[in-house]
């Protein structure tokens, strides 16, 4: 028997979640030729917006007493305000006090945003983080190494 079978199945539950924001691809350290170079038209100095599709994942035991491993209201709770309230209809750049003195590429996001939600997932834990900036462009993020 191993510990997982003594302790009970883990079972993951996901819940998205929708916002949108502007922001700026822009290296301050650098030159506006290699910002422009590197980023392309994501610098423009005005920046430009997404509508992001956030996925969160958490993994824990299934309850015995209430047959969950975490209410999907709580975790949609925890997603809106650490997450969505902070970063919907905001600037990345200027807005978000978790976000200064980041780039923010889809990327940083990811890791940032797996930041202010891993120590708030008990008693599940976060395990997987997928940010979707475009319908075709996504990001998958499972935690630091």
């Amino acid at each position: 028997m191993t510990e997982n079978d003594a302790a009970g199945p883990l079972t993951r539950i996901t819940t998205r979640a929708t916002f949108s924001s502007a922001h700026r691809l822009h290296n301050p350290s650098r030159d506006e030729e290699w910002n422009q170079t590197v980023f392309g038209k994501c610098n423009n100095p005005h920046g430009h917006g997404h509508t992001y599709g956030l996925e969160i994942t958490v993994e824990g035991e299934i309850d015995p007493e209430k047959g969950w491993v975490l209410d999907f209201s709580e975790l949609k709770k925890i997603v809106s305000e650490r997450i969505v309230k902070k970063c919907d209809c905001r600037n990345l750049n200027t807005d978000v006090d978790f976000l200064a003195g980041v780039i923010p590429t889809a990327e940083n996001l990811a890791v940032r945003f797996w930041d202010e939600l891993a120590p708030h997932a008990a008693p599940a834990r976060l395990v997987e983080l997928v940010l979707h900036e475009t319908e075709r462009n996504k990001v998958v993020y499972r935690g630091g190494a």
